[in-house]
């Protein structure tokens, strides 16, 4: 019997090492699963076909563009649509709510935020801001759709109601990052990606889609907390963010193998981003000078 509720979006890239994992964390559900991927070259693919997937190939440029794309090309047909990252798993009680998902219990909510436990080598992130996170993963099909604003991170919008689902979470953990030369060489990437977001805002070539509010949504809420960030002084910003981090939101709690994420993701990535914006500042200044001249 196939569901009718709701269906899941997943993107891939050589997720054979994880894309098992969260397909048999979600089978008993009968959802539509449709994959895009973006040219894996591992069993990825095979791994898709074995439990009934469509799968669509997209080069990928941003994660924002890809899900786009997938939310564009895919004829999802239920009313709701799920979208997960590959190296994401649904628990049990997580699967049990999705399992007595009512429609009608929810016919004025346009959009459901998960509860997310982030994990890095193993240990799970509880502090540092990091527990609890939530993100619009549940959305009504053809309403919910992808910030474009973004360069780097993803999050869905939707326009109406939303609720937040406390109980039941989403587990992530890249087994990729086991060898930390993958997380530093992925986070090299992304820092471009984020240094160039910053330098455009800077430029007025990107706004902000949602409408910053401290008391609003998670995503009105963490877009508050972005729009303080651009207007923190580059080079100091990523002492502050880590020393609150560490201190205020209780990082040191954690164990040494997460308070070495927190240091890496908190200042090292932001220190890295920081360092990128200032050397393209300095070089357009550079160039400037040399035309006029």
């Amino acid at each position: 019997m196939v569901n009718k509720n709701f269906s899941f979006i997943i993107l891939t890239f050589n997720e054979e090492i994880h894309l098992p994992r969260l397909l048999e964390s979600i089978k008993g559900l009968n959802a539509p699963i449709y994959i895009l991927d973006s040219g894996s070259i591992d069993k990825t693919i095979s791994i898709a076909n074995q439990y009934n997937a469509e799968v669509k190939i997209n080069q990928f440029i941003n994660h924002p563009q890809q899900w786009d794309f997938a939310l564009k090309n895919f004829e999802v047909k239920t009313p709701w649509t799920i979208g997960l990252d590959a190296d994401q798993i649904v628990t049990p009680e997580l699967y049990q709510m999705l399992e007595s998902f009512d429609d009608q219990r929810y016919k004025n909510i346009n959009g459901i935020y998960f509860n997310r436990k982030n994990f890095f080598q193993g240990n799970w992130i509880r502090y540092g801001g990091y527990y609890p996170i939530y993100l619009l993963k549940l959305f009504r099909t053809g309403i919910g759709y992808c910030d474009l604003n973004e360069n780097m991170d993803h999050r869905f919008i939707v326009s109406g109601k939303t609720v937040v689902w406390k109980t039941g979470h989403i587990l992530e953990e890249n087994l990729k990052e086991n060898e930390i030369d993958f997380w530093l060489k992925k986070h090299e990437r992304y820092s471009d990606l984020t240094a160039q977001e910053e330098l455009e805002r800077m430029q007025n070539l990107r706004v902000q889609s949602l409408k910053p509010n401290l008391l609003g949504n998670p995503d009105e809420k963490k877009a508050w907390l972005k729009r303080l960030w651009w207007k923190l002084p580059l080079g100091i910003r990523p002492y502050l963010y880590y020393g609150y981090r560490m201190i205020f939101q209780f990082g040191f709690l954690d164990n040494k193998t997460a308070r070495h994420f927190h240091y890496l993701q908190g200042l090292w990535f932001r220190k890295l981003v920081d360092r990128k914006i200032k050397d393209k500042i300095k070089a357009d200044i550079k160039t400037s000078t040399n035309t006029n001249h």
